[in-house]
């Protein structure tokens, strides 16, 4: 515990030494303990991402810390900090969010398939036929759930809650792919990208977008800076650094092995 207090001091250290003399704070809100996002050590690519957009604009990193995690979820997390006014952005949030103000995106992921290599699976999309006959993993309240009830494919499908479990880490559902609890997760991939050099048995694919009735069916989404409504000024800030720095934020990304991906569709639905 005191080496991690350490490791806080020297990254928060490192933050304000970016910054000129009496500079002004760009105020984060964002999870103390909830890698590969971020941490009070500085260790998460939000963290590293908010660093460099501080730099960028002349400012320091003033952190509000509250848990993404437990009742409420995000949601909640985004009322108690964000729209209270005790921060100013998050790093992290899908681009045209109806909850907040979004910068312009910075990067695209997607939904993923894990499975074991050597089982050679024939995965390419959430109408793949095997999916019929595998022991299949999901995220709670994710749209891969929507995917797998439209299909008749939930009930014996096991729910992970890894988003509700502050002590859990994403890599628990790794562990289960690996342990053969299940044989093929479907999760957000930059969850999971940072922990997936552990696992070299584990192939990743993309979930491709598709089509139901009435409209899309997507699994890959932009993602954006969050600011508070009516808040322009600091969005067009903002929106003028991931315009310039864009290439620096990607290998952030890079570093966190955040896969991008370009949404691509079933072949058959569209």
């Amino acid at each position: 515990m005191r080496l991690k207090s350490l490791y806080m001091a020297l990254a928060m250290a490192g933050f304000f030494m970016l910054a000129p003399a009496g500079a002004k704070a760009l105020r984060v809100c964002a999870d103390p303990d909830y890698l590969p996002y971020s941490n009070r050590a500085g260790e998460g690519f939000e963290n590293k991402i908010a660093q460099a957009v501080a730099q960028s604009l002349g400012e320091k990193v003033e952190y509000t810390w509250a848990s993404y995690r437990g009742h409420g979820g995000f949601s909640q997390f985004l009322s108690e900090t964000l729209d209270a006014g005790k921060c100013d952005v998050v790093m992290d949030i899908p681009y045209g969010s109806r909850e907040e103000l979004t910068t312009r995106p910075y990067y695209t992921s997607s939904y993923v398939f894990v499975f074991k290599k050597s089982a050679n699976y024939d995965i390419t999309s959430m109408d793949s036929p095997v999916l019929r006959k595998l022991k299949i993993g999901f995220e709670q309240d994710t749209p891969p759930e929507d995917g797998l009830k439209l299909r008749g494919l939930i009930g014996d499908a096991i729910t992970f809650n890894i988003a509700d479990q502050p002590n859990q880490s994403p890599a628990a559902m790794l562990d289960a792919v690996k342990s053969g609890k299940i044989e093929v997760m479907i999760t957000w991939e930059p969850a999971i990208g940072a922990f997936l050099k552990k696992y070299p048995g584990l192939e990743v694919v993309a979930v491709p977008n598709g089509r139901i009735p009435g409209g899309a069916e997507l699994y890959a989404f932009p993602m954006a800076m969050g600011i508070r409504e009516n808040d322009e000024a600091l969005k067009n800030r903002l929106d003028a650094v991931i315009a310039k720095d864009r290439g620096k934020l990607l290998a952030i990304l890079n570093e966190y092995s955040v896969k991008l991906y370009t949404p691509q569709s079933d072949a058959g639905a569209f």
